[in-house]
């Protein structure tokens, strides 16, 4: 299995998506170290504002390249100005705290590994500007160098996290527009500027651009209604997270090659808000054995292949429902690697 090839992706774990609610980078690093021990993550706080969202994070680790703020979000920049120096000094301050919760926890110098995220290529081209107005996306020349440059940028921010915390680090790309940059739904600047829908092969070449450059495994992920599985499936990543919520009978077939492709598979599982009833980790587990049971694999690959999430990004949640989203998911996380064959439900 991928287990053997690569240890430092492996299945039975829980993590994070990404985002948390909040302003408070040290009480954020401290609970996601605390609650996911095996994977932490560099956690996003996007209410802070300009430069802590997922896209305008991205700026800080562009080389060559920079955003500027408009009233509908980013936009690129000829030269260096707040946004960027905002988003760098953003992204410093959470790496400083992460640091210092990976020092209490024991881990400094372990190698242990950790997780990262950064917006992907076809959501960055699809959600900032041009100069002129227009989406990224729409212009190959600067897509590509947005591409190249978000590669390179990407490699120095692993590089850096895996020296300060001597960690092992797992990279995960968030592409959240990639079904509607597929299927052209898209909107652009007015109802006569329409954004065309991008042909499976150019749009791979995009992503691979970045994902296919790291020396970490990478992880990317999704929280669009009805992924493109079947996409991801020949992109270069090692694993593809989504929310289980969002898929349908119709990308069982894909989630199934994904798994026969050796690709890890990163359950959405936990929601982003808090059920109505209190929810059990069995409740949280139930979707992901009855997905591989109708799959027909083993079970065992619950404990190898799958990992365990939730569903996107906890911003939006008040804190205590994220920091139990992440309790469910460990725990979740923990009955998929001790006993995967017990588990029953009535």
């Amino acid at each position: 299995m991928a287990d053997d090839v690569n240890p430092v992706l492996r299945g039975g774990i829980a993590t994070g998506v990404g985002s948390w609610p909040g302003t408070d980078a040290r009480e954020a690093a401290a609970t996601v170290v605390g609650e996911l021990g095996q994977l932490p993550h560099l956690v996003e706080l996007p209410a802070r504002g300009v430069g802590a969202d997922m896209v305008g994070r991205v700026s800080g680790l562009l080389v060559d390249m920079q955003f500027d703020s408009t009233t509908r979000g980013y936009r690129l920049a000829a030269r260096p100005g707040a946004v960027a120096r905002r988003a760098h000094d953003l992204l410093r301050g959470d790496l400083d705290a992460l640091e210092e919760a990976w020092e209490t926890g024991g881990f400094a110098g372990s190698e242990h590994p950790v997780k990262v995220q950064v917006a992907g290529p076809l959501s960055v081209a699809a959600e900032v500007e041009l100069p002129g107005g227009h989406r990224i996306l729409t212009d190959s020349g600067a897509l590509r160098d947005l591409s190249e440059s978000l590669a390179e940028g990407v490699r120095n921010h692993v590089a850096e996290v895996g020296k300060r915390l001597g960690a092992r680090v797992v990279l995960q790309v968030d592409e959240p527009d990639l079904t509607a940059v597929l299927n052209g739904t898209l909107k652009g600047v007015s109802v006569l500027n329409t954004v065309r829908a991008m042909p499976e092969p150019e749009a791979l070449h995009v992503l691979d651009t970045v994902v296919g450059s790291q020396s970490a495994p990478v992880i990317v992920h999704t929280c669009a209604d009805r992924p493109a599985l079947g996409f991801l499936r020949r992109s270069a990543a090692a694993a593809v997270g989504f929310d289980v919520a969002a898929i349908g009978t119709s990308d069982l077939d894909s989630i199934g090659e994904l798994l026969d492709g050796g690709k890890h598979l990163v359950l959405g599982l936990v929601p982003t808000t808090a059920p109505a009833t209190p929810a059990t980790w069995r409740e949280i587990a139930e979707p992901g054995v009855r997905l591989i049971d109708r799959l027909g694999f083993p079970r065992r690959l619950l404990a190898e292949q799958i990992l365990v999430s939730p569903a996107c990004g906890l911003a939006g949640a008040p804190l205590s429902w994220a920091r139990k989203a992440l309790s469910l998911a460990a725990e979740t996380a923990r009955a998929y690697a001790e006993d995967p064959e017990s588990l029953t439900f009535e």
